[in-house]
């Protein structure tokens, strides 16, 4: 009889598991849908026939369409793909460490002080470096900078995750109010390119930012799939995961500072794009609940189908132009960040 319980029960897991794994095959299905999309849209667009055929490289392919896939659209539309993986995932690791829905890399500081480094970059000089390298390496090393001034803050001892949120805060205040005094400062033509970055914009991606950018994704993902079952163990509470043997303190640090990389790497390239590190996490818990093993790649995979879509969106609004695809982003993200407060008003 019990035996025929147990049987029940891992027949019920497995169950649920194959629909989990299904979930997160339709995201990735999604993301492929919205990458060829991503392609095909643009001030001229192209027949989606044409494009497949391109992406196959196929004999009989005009030399112009080949030119606009491969060397404007195809590495702006992987970008896509690669920060929005990348911000999910820290959105998700982030809120898995702190125990906070409202936690993400934006709401940590680590994008103000990405936008401080860039604008800091185009308002001053960039040390004689290209302007291509030097404003994603100001805000690349603007980012780190904050990141190891949270890591000081969670290296504390009793030094609680509801606090270092409140750390997070004030970074964010404080880099945001830098930001301002610099656009206050700068020449109008200066302040103007200060605000076009702040944006968030994948038009200046390359295929030497996107190799960059794809690189340190894939091997921030896999350090962070290494830790799958510890981050589970840590949504059941520090307690419980404590007395599993899990070294919480070196979990936090070493998770941060690979979020911390991958997020300051992705952010660098395009700008500050908001809220897809609240949304993606939320989207895959809701879908796949809280096991790592699925948590994880959901994360990831919605990251990238949102931030896909949101770039055919800001190019479709209006025909012959492009928003910043930050922009697209936060009119979707506004509205659920406030879903989310007054769902967890009580």
């Amino acid at each position: 009889m019990a035996s025929a319980k147990v049987e029940h029960i891992i027949r019920s897991q497995r169950a649920l598991e194959r629909k989990r794994w299904l979930v997160v095959i339709g995201f990735l299905a999604l993301s492929i849908i919205g990458l060829v999309f991503d392609i095909v849209t643009g001030p001229s667009m192209l027949p989606l026939e044409e494009v497949v055929r391109a992406l196959l490289r196929l004999d009989d392919v005009e030399t112009t369409t080949s030119v606009i896939v491969y060397d404007l659209r195809l590495p702006m539309a992987l970008m896509a793909l690669v920060v929005g993986a990348a911000l999910g995932v820290g959105g998700a690791e982030i809120q898995t460490l702190l125990n906070n829905p409202m936690a993400s890399p934006y709401t940590l500081g680590l994008a103000a002080a990405a936008g401080l480094g860039a604008s800091a970059v185009i308002a001053f000089g960039g040390f004689g470096l290209p302007s291509a390298f030097a404003v994603p390496a100001g805000a690349f090393v603007m980012t780190i900078l904050a990141s190891a001034i949270l890591f000081v803050f969670a290296s504390m001892r009793r030094f609680s995750s509801a606090m270092l949120v409140l750390v997070g805060i004030a970074l964010l205040f404080l880099f945001q109010s830098m930001l301002s005094l610099i656009q206050f400062i700068a020449a109008p033509e200066i302040s103007q390119q200060i605000l076009f970055w702040l944006f968030g914009s994948l038009t200046k991606s390359t295929w030497e930012h996107l190799i960059i950018a794809a690189v340190v994704t894939s091997i921030s993902v896999f350090l962070l799939s290494k830790d799958v079952w510890k981050l589970t163990a840590l949504r059941l509470g520090e307690e419980r995961a404590l007395s599993l043997g899990i070294n919480l303190q070196l979990l936090r640090l070493k998770t941060l500072i690979i979020v911390a990389v991958m997020t300051a790497t992705a952010i660098s390239f395009v700008g500050i794009i908001g809220f897809i590190g609240l949304v993606a996490p939320h989207v895959a818990r809701m879908l796949l609940g809280e096991d790592q093993r699925f948590f994880l790649p959901g994360a990831m995979l919605v990251g990238a189908a949102f931030l896909s879509i949101a770039s055919v969106l800001s190019k479709i609004i209006i025909p012959g132009a492009l928003f910043p695809v930050g922009i697209i982003t936060s009119f979707v993200g506004v509205p659920f960040f406030f879903w989310i407060v007054l769902s967890k008003r009580g």
